[in-house]
């Protein structure tokens, strides 16, 4: 088990609160998601955030496991998450698509920055775990773009 590593729980942190972030406004979408590609959207959104809710236990026991506390609210993710949150009322479905891509985007560069300061400490099993993160992640920016195709 990795101790005292404050950097890999750092960047570990940040990439839980933006994948919360990323996970509610993707749940926000597939609730709100209307139009000609309805189902399409709906399933795809509910899909993508099953799969980014699967990564948040992961990313947190990775923390802990790097001797630091891990995020404890909603306050607390708000405080750290880079991604943006939608609060609109109404969205346009291709908005929402080309959103939820730039959010993966983001991320993505989240995921790389965990790994860069896993293997800077020396943190191979922090380094090995993103790897399977991005590749997740590449996927849903694969699919969502493929959609405005």
């Amino acid at each position: 088990m990795s101790k005292n590593q404050p950097a890999v729980a750092d960047a570990l942190n940040a990439l839980l609160a933006d994948s919360y972030a990323l996970y509610l406004k993707t749940k926000n979408y597939h609730w709100h998601v209307e139009g000609p590609r309805f189902r399409q959207l709906h399933l795809l959104f509910d899909e993508h955030a099953s799969q980014i809710l699967a990564t948040t236990d992961l990313i947190a026991e990775r923390v802990r496991k790097n001797g630091a506390a891990t995020l404890r609210s909603i306050g607390d993710i708000a405080r750290r998450q880079s991604i943006k949150d939608d609060d609109a009322a109404k969205v346009d479905a291709d908005a929402m698509v080309r959103n939820l891509a730039d959010d993966n985007e983001a991320l993505l560069a989240q995921i790389k920055e965990t790994k860069a300061a896993a293997e800077a400490a020396g943190d191979i099993a922090t380094s090995g775990l993103v790897d399977g993160w991005a590749d997740e992640t590449e996927q849903r920016i694969w699919f969502l773009k493929a959609t405005l195709a």
